[in-house]
């Protein structure tokens, strides 16, 4: 109030990041997670709002370190888990999830209790990582069963020859 008038309303918002919602709806169906929450720190009427900006239903607001940890752990109990966070409050989460991804300038707290860091702020470079991720494993896998059926080769052709 300036002089009992109302002088101006300011409300600052955080804007969600431009690849938000093509990153959220692409998870599902590329690489099937079943459920996609968003869990912070912050105020809950902004993180709800963020939290529709993107397409994510399930919200989690003003929730500290502690409950993060909570709500990981309770996730990880039912099903796999991924948590990206991007700050030091965020460092119990990551440690307890089955994969846990540090995003951006991460502090080494943050570094250590990832099982991932992406240097890079971008969710691209989070959805590059899913990708990389599934394809070393089909490599490994395809590594692994051809080198069990070479040795079963081996063993018979060694056989046949006794």
């Amino acid at each position: 109030l300036v002089d009992g008038e109302p002088a101006a309303v300011l409300r600052f918002r955080d804007a969600p990041r431009p690849d938000g919602r093509p990153f959220v709806s692409h998870l599902r169906p590329a690489h099937g997670l079943s459920r996609v929450m968003l869990v912070s720190g912050d105020r809950g009427s902004e993180v709800r709002w963020l939290a529709e900006q993107v397409g994510i239903d399930e919200v989690h607001a003003g929730i500290q370190p502690e409950g993060k940890l909570r709500i990981v752990e309770a996730a990880t109990a039912e099903a796999p888990t991924v948590f990206v966070g991007d700050g030091i409050n965020d460092a119990p989460a990551l440690a307890a999830a089955t994969v846990g991804i540090a995003m951006g300038a991460a502090s080494d707290v943050t570094s250590e209790a990832a099982g991932a860091v992406v240097m890079d702020s971008s969710l691209e470079r989070v959805d590059e990582l899913f990708h990389i991720g599934r394809r070393l494993r089909n490599v490994a896998l395809q590594s692994a069963v051809g080198g069990m059926a070479a040795r079963l080769l081996g063993k018979g052709i060694a056989a046949a020859g006794q």
